[in-house]
């Protein structure tokens, strides 16, 4: 019995076993639990006085045996994960599902923070909101067939500004390294933030804004396409998918456009497509486009139109000795803006001359650098703790070229200076503190204190 106990707990040590050995294995304990039940009621009903150290003996195999098995078991459903990391362009914590054996995963993230308004004006507040609680759940059917998902409640209640929403939820068929395909509710592959946005792993309490306006994160929108890894450190992924809704564009980008899911028009389908070159863990270049008409057939001011959309975006990160560098540039090109900008419902003032235009631009762009430096090695050698002084410079002009006989918004003309401090005292926790300066062509903008924090698991 001994042997069998130390054989037991042997091959029960973490990643010796598959899926289909647990289950086995859990069936032969059940069965040696069975043998020691019976062994111990014969020998009390033997020799109920002399066998009393033979049955407490028994009886604590017998618990082992027990609490053995209840650790298996809780190991087919919910398996360890090793350290979190990145998978097929997901967040670490929504990668965790490709790190298991087989079976349930569950993973998540969550964010809060205070933000005061340092220039108080009309319709400005101070906020301290939870912006966001995430939790990823996944499915690993075997070692090729996968089911991933994101479920998001949004600023803590469904009762304000709040909702809940899946952010994606699709099913991988992963077939080889180089192709694998991929079907569902699908986060566009685009940019630094729109697959990777769990709030360890970007700088500030806020998404970066050209990745807000110029490319619409988060964005999501069903269809099916491929993904995988061409060449060692060379990855792409291409999908085609639902179109944006143009009649919800407007001056300030296409932000409204998301379909997000939810009974999507599906009379366009656009295509996109992205290329990684990873040249060291951390450091990479790579670009992606979304091409395709965005109108789905519908009247847009009386008249019917395209309006093609053209997206390109490219991007570059080195990550090495405690230097942290990141730059994107993403640029719009729009079809039909003319036609956009004359419906009453996407431009209001359209045909008004006492009031300025909010035309729905033919080019938008937008540009960031960012910088960073992990000082603690230097204070600290040993440390595991992280903390970074960063700086963000971005530009963003969504009405860069506006449709002739219409006057552009210059309010949408802006910069923005962002600096703040990032501190880890776990590398799947953060604090932040972060401090944004604005200013437009055209009007003011209050400048912004922050100070927050999130967690992944």
């Amino acid at each position: 019995m001994a042997v069998a106990l130390c054989a037991a707990c042997w091959l029960a040590a973490p990643g010796r076993l598959t899926a289909e050995d647990l289950a086995e294995k859990i069936e032969r304990m059940e069965r040696q639990i069975e043998e020691l039940k019976r062994e111990i009621q014969t020998q009390k009903e033997a020799q109920p006085v002399r066998a009393e150290d033979r049955v407490g003996e028994v009886e604590r195999r017998q618990g082992v045996l027990t609490d053995e098995v209840r650790r298996l078991r809780e190991a087919l459903v919910l398996p360890e994960t090793a350290e979190l990391k990145s998978a097929y362009g997901l967040g670490p914590a929504a990668s965790k599902v490709y790190g298991i054996e087989r079976g349930f995963s569950i993973g998540g993230y969550g964010e809060a923070n205070l933000k005061n308004v340092v220039s108080d004006s009309a319709g400005t507040h101070d906020e301290f909101d939870l912006v966001r609680f995430v939790l990823y759940v996944g499915y690993k059917f075997n070692d090729w067939i996968v089911f991933n998902s994101e479920t998001e409640f949004e600023h803590a209640s469904t009762g304000k500004k709040g909702e809940v929403s899946v952010e994606f939820a699709n099913l991988d068929f992963l077939l080889h390294p180089r192709v694998n395909a991929r079907a569902g509710l699908l986060l566009v592959p685009m940019g630094f933030i729109n697959e990777i946005h769990e709030p360890p792993f970007f700088h500030g309490n806020v998404r970066p804004q050209v990745e807000q306006q110029i490319i619409p994160s988060t964005w999501r929108a069903n269809g099916f396409g491929l993904f995988g890894e061409l060449l060692p450190g060379l990855s792409y992924r291409t999908y085609g998918v639902t179109s944006l809704d143009a009649t919800k564009f407007r001056a300030s980008g296409l932000r409204g456009g998301r379909q997000s899911g939810s009974q999507e028009l599906a009379d366009d389908f656009s295509w996109v497509g992205r290329l990684d070159y990873t040249l060291m863990p951390g450091t990479l270049i790579g670009g992606s486009a979304y091409v395709g008409d965005q109108s789905h057939d519908q009247a847009l001011g009386g008249v019917k139109a395209d309006v093609f959309a053209q997206i390109y975006e490219a991007h570059a990160q080195v990550r090495a000795y405690g230097l942290e560098l990141r730059a994107l540039g993403a640029i719009i090109d729009l079809d039909d803006g003319d036609i956009l900008s004359r419906d009453k419902t996407i431009n209001p003032r359209a045909g008004d001359p006492s009031k300025k235009d909010q035309p729905v631009a033919d080019v938008m762009l937008g540009y960031y650098g960012e910088i960073a430096y992990d000082i603690l090695p230097i204070l600290w050698p040993d440390t595991t703790h992280y903390l970074a002084p960063w700086y963000r410079y971005s530009r963003i002009d969504t009405q860069n070229s506006v449709p002739a006989g219409f006057r552009a918004d210059d309010a949408q003309d802006r910069n923005i200076h962002e600096f703040g401090l990032t501190y880890k005292p776990h590398p799947q926790v953060v604090l932040k503190l972060d401090y944004r300066l604005q200013d437009a062509k055209s009007g003011e903008l209050p400048d912004e204190i922050r100070i927050g924090g999130g967690f992944v698991f």
